[in-house]
This record gives C-alpha cells, sequence and structure tokens, in this order.
C-alpha cells in the first residue's frame, strides 16, 4: 500500500467508543433531566 494512502485514511472507530459515547449522552440527558425537574419541584414548593 502506498504511505500517503494510509495517512490520509481516517481512524477507525471501534464499537465500544459508540457505546462509550451512546452512555455519556444517556448519564448526561438523566442528569439534565433530574436537574431540571428539581429546580422546576423547587420553584413550585417555594411560590405554593
Amino acid at each position: 500500500m502506498h504511505a500517503s494512502r494510509t495517512r490520509d485514511a481516517p481512524p477507525v472507530r471501534r464499537i465500544r467508543e459508540d457505546v462509550r459515547d451512546g452512555a455519556l449522552v444517556m448519564a448526561f440527558s438523566c442528569a439534565a433531566s433530574t436537574g431540571t425537574t428539581l429546580a422546576l419541584l423547587l420553584v413550585l414548593r417555594l411560590a405554593g
């Protein structure tokens, strides 16, 4: 194979990297939803 051809090729992503990225998105989504819910409950409790 030609040297410039291997240099220009993008690195191959592994399945575990995709799974890790998906898990991070799920964890962030869970934390954001929980934080939003708690903030809303706090506001409603202070207002009511």
